[in-house]
């Protein structure tokens, strides 16, 4: 199925509650991660098949590393879990890996398995599968301004130069557009540091279901609805 008229290119989601899946179930909290990553590949599939072009998943935030020692190992043991297990399936979806955060704070295990996975799929040309990973819009923001500053520090920006187009070019998603729809799951409806100046006519929909269990209907159901919304960008 391909979307006809949602006009839905970009698509991020936070992908949230895999903790209370687990405790329902009464199982370890790195079960609902582990059934949270399987669920990235089967999300990933339905979205390439509905002609989305790029999907930014929240993967890992930099607040996340005041989590407990022993889950911040296991997410960061995650990728080559994902990887090792699906990059058949995403290199035969045409799907390419794209990985946007403060990458050199990762492990150095880590960064040479999302870095391998970039490099695997760089010559897919199908939907572009985007990692948001050790990612905080506040820290991404602060490191653009400080690099527009040194640019009108050393004489090669004036401030008057400084326009919408300048700062975009400085955040960690400057080779996409800006999310046409943020998906949450799990109940809550916050943005929680992320992408909160790629948002700023960011349609949203938020779901009680936690993110092990949002299938590719809820995903379909959700852009239906969306493909209903009359986006107006503060016009009429």
């Amino acid at each position: 199925m391909k979307l006809k008229s949602s006009n839905l290119n970009h698509l991020a989601i936070i992908m949230d509650g895999n903790g209370r899946w687990a405790k329902k179930r009464f199982l370890p909290r790195v079960a609902g991660h582990k059934q949270g990553m399987d669920n990235v590949k089967t999300i990933t599939k339905a979205a390439n098949r509905l002609g989305i072009k790029v999907l930014t998943l929240y993967a890992f935030s930099t607040e996340n590393w005041g989590r407990p020692t022993e889950e911040v190992g296991y997410l960061m043991k995650l990728p080559a879990l994902f990887f090792d297990k699906f990059m058949p399936e995403l290199m035969a979806e045409n799907v390419r890996i794209n990985v946007m955060g403060f990458l050199d704070e990762l492990p150095k295990s880590t960064y040479d398995v999302v870095m391998k996975a970039v490099e695997q799929t760089k010559n897919n040309t199908g939907l572009v599968l985007n990692f948001a990973l050790n990612y905080g819009s506040r820290r991404e923001l602060t490191q653009a301004m400080a690099e527009i500053g040194q640019q009108i520090q050393n004489d090669q920006l004036k401030p008057e130069e400084v326009t919408e187009d300048v700062i975009e070019s400085h955040l960690l998603t400057s080779q996409f557009e800006d999310p046409d729809l943020l998906i949450r799951t799990s109940g809550e409806q916050r943005l929680s540091n992320f992408l909160l100046w790629q948002s700023a006519y960011t349609e949203f929909a938020f779901t009680d279901k936690s993110w092990p269990d949002f299938s590719p209907e809820d995903l379909t159901e959700i852009i239906d609805d969306f493909s209903k919304r009359h986006r107006r960008f503060g016009k009429l």
